[in-house]
């Protein structure tokens, strides 16, 4: 598997062959962009990203999601590449926003008729949208990205955020989750809040309390903690007055919690008591590298597949604990693109949040 070289060489510079520079202003493009966030991204985009801005999940049948479609305009905001992200907004604007209420189907299957199978939304997929756009309307200065994010944030607030005894708290979607669409509802998953995405909201968006939705996830991290481990599972029942995994789903720690600590890091890094609850499932034995594990039982269940998930493990060890980051975090991968989606995103964190680890 070829490898995107993204090694951060400290006081060395630039180095021919793909080897670039995070610190080294001198080697990075007019806008101000780093280097190696351009190469990451021209990478990034040229293997997973199709021609008319459609962004496949290669590990799921060549899907689409709406989470994808707003990982990758994130990214290319970041690199600042107008063009792509221009395209990838065009292909979600007219493929995705099609429900009628300003939130996005989820999927899209290139295999189905018609493509949009399911027209339920996804809670972390509208607010990775909003939020990439807002980022765009302030890098580019362009007012339809702005109200484009406000019709969506508006919307979230409308139809994803609900009241619970927690506060204001995000349902993974706006049916399917509720108190009155399941016996064990409210049902959530903390890997929708967007911890950075919500901070973001709080600034400009005043349709709902966005800092009572970030303090609802707050509360859940520290308390929806369950088996020998005390780890969350990535679905949790909020119903009646004791938490437990949602009915329906596997009982694990898996493929969507680990993007708790990611955004949680991300948001608040001095936050070390909630950070820490997933240091020694990310960094400790039996759980490296890191793994699926049975909450029930505490065990790791499979391994998850890919270095990405090693990316996560360590910018917890750098916010928690200064520890440097080694060469394999410096390097992203051709993998799938969960995995490679997000390393990428936690070396964009780790840059903005504690750039001394690199």
């Amino acid at each position: 598997m070829r490898t995107l070289f993204v090694c951060l060489l400290i006081g060395i510079g630039l180095l021919a062959g793909g080897l670039f520079g995070l610190r080294a202003e001198e080697s990075s493009p007019p806008s101000g962009v780093p280097m190696w966030l351009r190469e990451v991204w021209q990478t990034y985009h040229s293997t997973y990203a199709m021609p008319d801005g459609r962004i496949i999940d290669d590990g799921n049948e060549g899907i689409t999601h709406s989470e994808g479609q707003g990982y990758a305009m994130l990214i290319a905001g970041r690199a600042g590449d107008k063009k792509n992200f221009d395209q990838i907004w065009s292909w979600t604007k007219a493929n995705l926003w099609i429900r009628g209420d300003d939130l996005f189907a989820w999927a899209w299957n290139p295999a189905s008729r018609p493509n949009v199978f399911d027209t339920d939304d996804a809670s972390d997929g509208n607010m990775l949208i909003a939020w990439a756009l807002l980022e765009a309307a302030s890098r580019w200065n362009v007012e339809n990205y702005r109200a484009d994010a406000q019709l969506i944030i508006n919307a979230v607030a409308r139809r994803n955020v609900v009241p619970t005894r927690y506060g204001p708290t995000l349902l993974p979607g706006s049916r399917s989750f509720g108190a009155a669409d399941r016996e064990d509802g409210p049902v959530v998953n903390l890997s929708y809040w967007v911890f950075p995405a919500l901070a973001r909201f709080a600034q400009s968006n005043k349709a709902a309390d966005w800092h009572a939705v970030i303090a609802s996830g707050l509360e859940l991290v520290q308390k929806a903690r369950f088996g020998p481990r005390a780890l969350p599972s990535d679905w949790i029942s909020l119903s009646r007055d004791r938490l437990r995994p949602a009915s329906g789903f596997p009982s694990v720690f898996g493929y969507d919690a680990i993007r708790v600590p990611l955004y949680l890091a991300w948001a608040r890094p001095k936050d070390h008591k909630r950070i820490a609850i997933f240091e020694h499932v990310l960094t400790q034995p039996p759980f490296v590298p890191p793994a699926v594990v049975d909450v029930s039982t505490g065990e790791p269940r499979e391994r998850l597949g890919g270095e990405g998930y090693s990316a996560i493990a360590t910018m917890v060890q750098c916010v928690l604990n200064d520890v440097p980051a080694g060469n394999t975090f410096l390097q992203v991968k051709r993998e799938l693109y969960y995995p490679t989606t997000l390393h990428i995103l936690s070396l964009l964190a780790l840059s903005e949040i504690r750039p001394s680890c690199l």
